[in-house]
């Protein structure tokens, strides 16, 4: 069995197929470009291949309502060019093969559930981060994605502010200072005027953005008692996580319980950013089954 897995980013589409066993069998990457020029590359791509699944999980705002008549859309995105793009009837009408449809960040979160349990991990519940250019969250509850009326925009949540970030004003041009406008990768630019990865890990921004950070554990915690939480994304680091989990204790005073923080706050278990990969083999596999 080949199923396809299309991680549609706004920078690049990373495509691959693999089988039953989440395997990796071929990759390769497409620049994000005009829907039409990114869509037929992709399609072309996987016309090399006879496929018997498909998972895509795309950068958004979406539509996952299967009632609506933009289910399978891109919807309201700023990305130029690509507001409503119909991405899901387009790979449709080139293959015709079971299809999953989910966020990106969705797909990453239901990638790591499944790595937790082929690890051996007994968790029925999982929530994923991610938080680079932008922040976007996903959660997994006994293998089944949080979401109806639409799909979770944890990364569009308010936190309270650091004392020391009163006058930013957040870069969200919907919200201004939600978690996104707060700790995504473009405010070390806009707080400090330099790229993140060139911003040293002793730098006190670093503070501020764990001190964000921890409160969306919060959040996340009370509102799902997930089993595990998962950051992801190019602003992660260990040295940051240990100070979200240092926040986390400080501000959460064992409310309920949890498992030990290093188990309970941890980066991805795939390597290479392929949590959304493995997690869209799942999913198109799941979609022959159903």
């Amino acid at each position: 069995m080949l199923i396809g897995s299309i991680e549609a980013g706004g920078t690049k589409f990373v495509c691959a197929v693999g089988d039953e066993d989440y395997r990796i069998q071929d990759q390769c990457t497409i620049p994000t470009t005009t829907p039409e020029e990114t869509i037929q590359k992709t399609i072309a791509y996987f016309k090399q291949f006879d496929l018997d699944a498909l998972g895509i999980a795309s950068f958004g705002p979406i539509e996952i309502r299967k009632s609506s008549p933009k289910y399978g859309y891109i919807t309201s995105t700023p990305k130029q060019g690509w507001a409503n793009t119909d991405v899901l009837g387009q790979i449709r009408a080139a293959f015709d093969v079971p299809t999953s449809w989910t966020t990106d960040v969705n797909g990453s979160a239901y990638g790591e559930y499944i790595m937790s349990t082929l690890s051996n991990e007994k968790i029925h519940s999982l929530v994923y981060y991610t938080v680079g250019t932008g922040v976007g969250g996903g959660a997994v509850i006994d293998g089944h994605l949080l979401g109806g009326s639409g799909h979770p925009e944890m990364g569009h949540t308010f936190v309270k502010r650091h004392e020391h970030d009163l006058d930013f004003k957040g870069i969200c041009p919907f919200h201004g200072d939600c978690l996104e406008g707060l700790v995504a990768g473009p405010t070390f630019e806009a707080r400090l005027g330099k790229k993140g990865e060139t911003v040293p890990l002793t730098d006190p921004v670093w503070d501020i953005l764990a001190y964000y950070l921890a409160q969306a554990v919060i959040q996340a915690t009370l509102i799902t008692r997930p089993d595990k939480i998962v950051f992801g994304g190019s602003v992660i680091n260990e040295t940051l996580l240990s100070q979200v989990r240092q926040y986390v204790t400080e501000m959460f005073h064992d409310y309920v319980e949890l498992p030990p923080l290093e188990q309970f706050i941890t980066q991805p278990l795939i390597q290479n950013n392929g949590s959304a990969t493995l997690g869209n083999f799942a999913l198109g596999l799941r979609q022959t089954q159903e």
